[in-house]
């Protein structure tokens, strides 16, 4: 497998396409903590001939808001003392391609540079940007696949919005893993989100139904870890816009619903050397393996709010839900956090731990952080696990809630080392203040069991 993927369009075929009138609009994007696409529509002669070459800009404060985009005091990198100023926006032309699903409209993503053109350390494409620089001084390069899944409801956006986001109809109504009666139901939908994709330089395996209501996963072909990332993103964005176009609603909340299936999004990692899958002698020969898979299992707890960086991701860890709660690495066995899958140049590990509402900038550089520090350390692995994880009561339990993930995180001198100061006490405030406001919210919870009955 090449360590690069080429591009979906090129300048030159995005200036003959703006030329013919074909494309008249490119959107440029970064992503923000969240991992929400954030950024500018321009006029597609002007970023052919200015914006292309010489980048945009954007405020500073977009890397310190919360979901709401109200900004967030206490962060070191931009506040009001330091007047909310801008860092620069630098199309990355590799990630130049159609927007399918938008009519005369291309896409491009962008690094983002501080005033003396270096790399805004905090931004998540930066993050792991650095994580493969520091793969790269082993010698290795790391492959990918994010599988995401979603739930599609009737309601439109507007429409759940108006409703509180309650009584919501999912367009399935049973159970409907691999399930293809109830697949075809949603095809209207799901076809479209294929045909888009692909035709938008992001090649497509398949869409299955899951085990929710109305729930199903998307998968993209693997690729470099710094491409998936991309494609993730952009993939999320074009489905939930694609929804919005059809009148429907889909949600990546990791629990969208107590009483049913979660959403996760499992992510697959390889480590390969001169173009050779360095995972594919295994677990009692590979050196990469072992330690990678080993330095995952040692640092998985510093890391969980990388991973499940919201106060609904901690509701889909439960016992018999498939979702993993517990700390151990096994093969082919979904009761796992670390699922080793695959054979010789196929040979994989899947972290299991994250849900679909992770960054995937920011989830993959945690794991890479972690599993690079085990091959340095020459890490060897335990003896895989057997059986049913969720009944091994002597097995290390995931964090529980964000505030404890964001505490480890926070205490975590593995976590500062390799990330750096600013972008960890950066990160340790983003997952302290989202953990903030959920403590001092009053929810529907407490006002159905309480208003009366306290």
């Amino acid at each position: 497998m090449p360590a690069n993927a080429a591009p979906a369009m090129s300048l030159d075929d995005l200036s003959q396409a703006v030329d013919r009138d074909e494309i008249d609009t490119v959107v440029v994007g970064f992503p923000d903590h969240y991992g929400r696409l954030m950024g500018k529509r321009f006029d597609g002669g002007f970023f052919v001939s200015e914006v292309a070459a010489a980048g945009t800009h954007g405020c500073d404060y977009l890397l310190t808001t919360d979901i709401d985009m109200e900004p967030v005091p206490g962060y070191s990198f931009a506040n009001w003392d330091l007047g909310y100023g801008d860092f620069h926006m630098v199309p990355d032309l590799a990630t130049l391609r159609p927007a399918s699903w938008l009519e005369g409209t291309a896409l491009i993503l962008c690094d983002l540079q501080t005033s003396h053109h270096e790399p805004v350390a905090v931004a998540p494409r930066s993050v792991l940007a650095a994580q493969l620089d520091r793969l790269a001084g082993l010698g290795l390069t790391a492959m990918a696949a994010s599988e995401l899944e979603y739930f599609l409801f009737e309601d439109s956006y507007r429409e759940a919005a108006e409703a509180g986001y309650r009584d919501l109809t999912p367009v399935g109504w049973y159970l409907e893993d691999y399930n293809l009666l109830q697949g075809t139901r949603e095809e209207f939908y799901n076809r479209a989100v294929r045909r888009n994709l692909a035709a938008s330089g992001i090649p497509v395996e398949n869409s299955k139904g899951e085990w929710g209501r109305g729930q199903h996963e998307m998968n993209i072909r693997y690729a470099p870890v710094g491409v998936m990332a991309d494609r993730h993103t952009i993939m999320k964005l074009a489905m939930k816009e694609i929804a919005d176009q059809s009148g429907v609603s889909v949600t990546f909340m990791a629990k969208p619903f107590s009483g049913q299936a979660g959403s996760s999004c499992h992510m697959h990692i390889s480590l390969w050397r001169d173009e050779v899958n360095a995972f594919s002698t295994g677990a009692d020969a590979s050196p990469e393996f072992g330690g990678f898979v080993a330095g995952l299992l040692r640092r998985l707890p510093e890391i969980t709010a990388v991973l499940a960086p919201t106060i609904n991701s901690y509701k889909r860890f439960e016992h018999g839900s498939w979702a993993p709660t517990r700390l151990a690495w096994s093969r082919d066995n979904r009761t796992a956090a670390l699922r080793v899958v695959g054979e010789g140049p196929s040979l994989r590990v899947e972290c299991r731990v994250p849900g679909a509402d992770c960054n995937p900038y920011l989830a993959y550089a945690g794991l890479l952080a972690a599993g690079a520090e085990g091959i340095e350390d020459g890490l060897t692995l335990p003896e895989a696990f057997v059986g049913d994880m969720y009944q091994a009561d002597h097995l290390t339990s995931l964090p529980a809630t964000l505030r404890e993930a964001a505490n480890l995180f926070g205490a975590s001198e593995f976590a500062r080392n390799a990330l750096g100061e600013p972008v960890h006490e950066h990160y340790h405030h983003f997952f302290s203040t989202e953990a903030d406001a959920f403590d001092s919210a009053v929810t529907d919870w407490e006002r159905i069991r309480y208003f009366e009955r306290i």
